[in-house]
């Protein structure tokens, strides 16, 4: 899920009807507090709805955004935070990249080992918080949150640790949902309240003076799901002075 637990975020906003249902539902199953963004709560939801239907739950492509903002950098090593079934890091390590790509859920990390293995490329695939994971401190020059869904809960400590993964020279490349005020109260009204999450001005203020912002700015969705509606991307491009 990109964060801590994949997508969280991206699915109450973009979902259908039964999906945004079912996310709700686990919500409530555990709990309304701060256990239900920790790792069980957010694994056990995740897991849940990646088993609730046959198949994949998303695509099988990399995340439009992201194929455009690394296109000009050359291949290091990457880490996907909210890695999900495992396209964007598929796709990064076909590319040359030495990847690295977390979630919080095993059934998710399952799924990417496999088509990891089908595409016959190499990843290191971790089944696990990345807000609350031991990850090594600079050592990644391009750190990838694609739709993250990081829960403020976890403390600006724990997403410090996870800029500071990025090494010197390296380039932290964040992309969110442009939500208006109007998806906002549709998506509190169904329970889920994007406040609760880190949101990009939230992380751009925890970059600090260590990084330059290269690029920030709302664009167009670059092939956005057929079935959902399009919302635009807010991209965060920053590298680590």
């Amino acid at each position: 899920m990109r964060a801590a637990a994949r997508r969280n975020l991206l699915a109450a906003s973009q979902s259908p009807e039964r999906t945004l249902k079912a996310y709700v539902a686990g919500m409530h199953e555990h709990g309304h507090g701060d256990e239900r963004f920790g790792s069980a709560g957010q694994a056990a939801q995740w897991d849940e709805r990646y088993t609730e239907r046959e198949g994949s739950m998303w695509s099988g492509r990399p995340n439009g955004r992201l194929v455009a903002e690394v296109a000009d950098l050359a291949p290091g090593a990457a880490l996907d935070v909210g890695c999900g079934e495992g396209a964007d890091a598929i796709w990064l390590a076909s590319r040359g990249w030495t990847v690295t790509a977390i979630d919080v859920s095993d059934v998710a990390v399952g799924r990417a080992r496999v088509a990891a293995e089908e595409a016959g490329v190499a990843v290191e695939w971790i089944a696990g918080d990345a807000l609350r994971t031991p990850l090594p401190s600079r050592s990644f020059d391009l750190v990838s949150l694609q739709y993250p869904a990081l829960p403020k809960a976890a403390g600006d400590a724990a997403v410090q640790a996870l800029l500071d993964t990025v090494r010197t020279g390296g380039v932290l490349l964040a992309v969110y949902h442009d939500l208006d005020d109007e998806h906002r109260e549709h998506m509190k009204s169904r329970g889920v309240d994007p406040d609760d999450y880190v949101g990009v001005d939230d992380l751009a203020a925890l970059l600090g003076d260590e990084f330059t912002v290269e690029r920030r700015a709302v664009e167009p969705r670059i092939d956005p799901p057929p079935d959902n509606p399009h919302i635009a991307d807010v991209v965060l491009r920053a590298r680590r002075r």
